[in-house]
């Protein structure tokens, strides 16, 4: 049969059968694989996307049922080549792990800020709820999802004394943090100029191994 979606402001007419999910004619058919597939029983979140500002499983959900909706994936959060706020601040708060769950945790919170602009922590958890994780403690994303409102807090990838954009900046480019937290103490009162741990696997000083994270920025993400 043939459908007419609306996906991040676009119209496109294709063609699925009667069954088919939504997951699977956005990552089959429009090629928009940064909507994962997880449980594929509306269970981990992973296959979030936003459907009339509601965040909906669209593993779940048939392709027949979003005719003459808009939907809103994780690679319509980006504008004129610029990161979303929120994914700025994921980025920021170092809520990004392995990164398959990312693109459900940013659809959820999007949702969530897309009808309350300025959420309590508990509201936030509540949002998040259905998104799994086995990564994180989710302490990390709860931050990032605040500041995204307006309302912040310490980077969780910050160091001591270590200004958040600087932070932030070491998720591509980590040379910058080894250098900073050489000159900062650390939680565990570690004596000025001393060598410092990586942050998040990140980067030693110079001189003392690896130079590079495994770190990556969030994205529209991959297949």
């Amino acid at each position: 049969m043939q459908l007419v979606l609306t996906v991040n402001g676009t119209t496109y007419e294709v063609e699925a059968r009667p069954t088919a999910r939504l997951l699977d004619v956005l990552r089959d058919q429009l090629g928009l694989t940064g909507t994962k597939e997880g449980c594929a029983e509306g269970e981990c979140g992973a296959c979030t996307v936003i459907v009339d500002g509601r965040a909906v499983n669209s593993c779940v959900m048939l392709a027949v049922q979003a005719r003459g909706k808009e939907i809103l994936t994780v690679e319509g959060l980006a504008r004129d080549g610029e990161l979303d706020v929120l994914q700025r601040k994921f980025v920021e708060y170092g809520a990004v792990q392995c990164g398959f769950c990312t693109p459900g945790m940013l659809m959820s919170a999007k949702a969530l800020l897309m009808r309350d602009p300025t959420p309590s922590e508990q509201d936030i958890r509540i949002a998040l709820a259905g998104n799994l994780c086995r990564c994180t403690g989710y302490t990390a994303i709860v931050a990032a999802v605040k500041a995204a409102s307006g309302q912040e807090s310490t980077p969780q990838m910050a160091l001591p004394g270590v200004p958040g954009e600087l932070a932030a900046a070491a998720v591509t480019d980590p040379a910058p943090l080894a250098v900073a937290c050489e000159t900062v103490e650390s939680e565990a009162g570690r004596p000025l100029g001393a060598p410092c741990t990586p942050v998040d696997g990140g980067p030693t000083p110079a001189g003392e191994g690896s130079t590079t994270s495994g770190a990556r920025p969030v994205s529209e993400g991959g297949e």
